[in-house]
């Protein structure tokens, strides 16, 4: 797998994540926190990453994928970028703010009632009737986990001596790449996933030693992590090299989002799992040096500030 980013061209538009220091969650935690946030990313997450990698390392008149929004964007985003055509599919309860992003960078978004059709064999029917398409996973791809791992080849860069880093997890595609990135760089600090406890699919797979699925979607705040299980990549590395995940309870996450709207930051829900996560096990972190991946910030105005109490 290439991580070493010369499959990026030296135009890319990538922007280098943002790292905020010394806020009020230090003294809270009892640890030295470093939020390392993807919310000024191109398309407002750190999915871009990803996203530009398969476009650019893909010959493909057009990409199909599935989404509950944040890849969606992204794909559609970097597609046309690259004047290529691309079509998501997305359950039809995701964020407002999410499907209008997709449809805004001219992509065709389809909408499906996940209880009945699963996502997976949507873009199926949907790659028979568009042959020429390229379908990308949102997160199990090797393309998906090397561009992913350009953050963790900057965090290599500027955090070298952190402790820890806690990333949110849905099918392992941030985390996974964020570790290739870093031991490509020979940087060994350790990585934690941060996962809503009722889709605990990637804490059930470590456990386990084998890929564990979710039932359905699991109905959680988080919709970046309302995946069915972790990607077949993504568990080959995470099962050697992440240090382990903590499950998060749902008031956890709101809890967070409040905090990070203190630091001035508006975090959709999955973005603000790393710190939901250092909440609910400071013990474990306390006097050492940890950052906290943000890694979005795409969500719709009432739902956040229902949220965040606003």
């Amino acid at each position: 797998m290439n991580t070493n980013m010369e499959n990026f061209e030296s135009s890319n538009p990538i922007i280098p994540s943002h790292i905020m220091q010394d806020t009020h969650l230090n003294k809270l935690t009892g640890c030295e926190i470093y939020l390392i946030s993807e919310l000024c990313q191109v398309t407002g997450s750190f999915k871009f990453r990803a996203a530009w990698n398969v476009v650019n390392q893909v010959d493909s008149p057009g990409f199909i994928a599935a989404s509950s929004g944040n890849f969606g964007q992204a794909l559609a985003c970097a597609a046309r970028m690259r004047g290529r055509q691309c079509t998501i599919v997305m359950p039809d309860t995701a964020a407002r703010i999410k499907v209008e992003a997709v449809r805004s960078h001219g992509a065709t978004v389809d909408l499906i009632d996940v209880s009945s059709v699963s996502r997976e064999r949507r873009v199926l029917e949907l790659s028979k009737s568009l042959p020429d398409y390229y379908v990308s996973s949102a997160y199990d791809s090797e393309h998906v986990i090397s561009g992913n791992a350009s953050l963790g080849i900057e965090l290599a860069n500027v955090l070298p001596d952190v402790d820890a880093i806690i990333v949110p997890i849905g099918g392992g595609g941030l985390s996974a790449g964020i570790i290739s990135g870093l031991r490509s760089r020979d940087i060994s600090t350790a990585v934690w996933g941060a996962e809503p406890a009722i889709a605990n699919d990637a804490a059930r797979s470590l456990r386990n030693g084998m890929i564990m699925s979710n039932d359905k979607e699991p109905d959680t705040l988080a919709d970046g992590a309302r995946t069915i299980s972790l990607g077949r990549l993504n568990f080959d590395i995470l099962s050697r090299e992440l240090s382990g995940v903590i499950e998060i309870d749902e008031s956890l996450i709101s809890l967070a989002m409040k905090h990070l709207h203190q630091c001035g930051l508006r975090v959709e829900p999955t973005g603000a799992l790393s710190v939901a996560a250092l909440l609910a096990d400071a013990k474990r972190f306390v006097d050492l040096k940890i950052g906290c991946v943000l890694s979005g910030g795409n969500v719709d105005d009432d739902v956040y500030c229902n949220l965040v109490g606003l």
